[in-house]
């Protein structure tokens, strides 16, 4: 994806959240669990994406160099999270917006700028739509272009994060092919002559497998089923 292109995918998702998650509060409350979250229910989720998004919009807005002097907010009534959403969505925007992505702010990867941010929120509010369509049994295809920039996402910042020594011991290659999108990504190159297998499905598919949204049991699998589900899971997912 170029970089004119996030803030638009961001203004969609995030309208697409707070679509879905209304939704969900209307069919099931606001005590049902999420299952790509079992320790949270739709509030909880709810009121994560509304911090996650307040605090970036903060850091944004006032270039902030250090986290040290954001104001977090007290935990609101499930009644005014949607409110509480919809400024924190819409401050978040209006901050992105106003901001040249080469812009230095804080962020806690080795890169510290305003793009950095823009691509992170996205994926952040692509997974967690997901998260609340599938407490509505509703889980909507995610583009292609979306999806595979996500997964690059994953690759390139979320897996060094998570193993910061490199791949560990008895890792092996799995191949992550795209069909929707015509490309493919490999988990692990280069530990073993031989990827143990390939996982292939639309884009989308693909990315909610590496956040443990869904099980690689949604996708065609070329190879060891079980240990392509060990490699995926020896990345530990904040």
């Amino acid at each position: 994806m170029e970089l004119d292109e996030y803030l638009p995918v961001l203004q969609r998702t995030n309208k697409r959240f707070a679509e879905a998650a209304a939704g969900a509060v209307r069919a099931h409350g606001w005590r049902a669990r999420v299952p790509g979250c079992p320790d949270w229910d739709v509030a909880d989720l709810v009121w994560h994406l509304a911090e996650v998004q307040h605090f970036w919009a903060w850091i944004v807005g006032s270039r902030a160099q250090d986290p040290s002097g954001y104001a977090e907010p007290d935990r609101l009534p499930d009644d005014e999270l949607p409110a509480f959403l919809a400024a924190s969505s819409a401050e978040l925007e209006a901050a992105l917006d106003g901001a040249e992505p080469a812009e230095p702010v804080w962020t806690w990867a080795p890169r510290r700028d305003v793009a950095f941010v823009l691509r992170r929120q996205v994926v952040e509010a692509v997974v967690h739509t997901a998260d609340i369509e599938l407490v509505l049994d509703d889980l909507r295809p995610i583009p292609a272009d979306v999806a595979l920039d996500a997964i690059d996402e994953w690759l390139e910042i979320e897996l060094p994060a998570a193993l910061p020594d490199g791949p560990p011991a008895g890792a092996h290659p799995v191949v992550l092919h795209a069909v929707d999108a015509d490309a493919e990504r490999t988990l692990f190159p280069g530990t073993r002559p031989f990827p143990i297998a390939a996982l292939t499905g639309n884009a989308g598919d693909l990315l909610l497998a590496l956040w443990r949204r869904v099980g690689i049991e949604v996708l065609t699998v070329d190879g060891d089923p079980a240990t392509a589900a060990a490699m995926l899971n020896l990345v530990t997912l904040e």
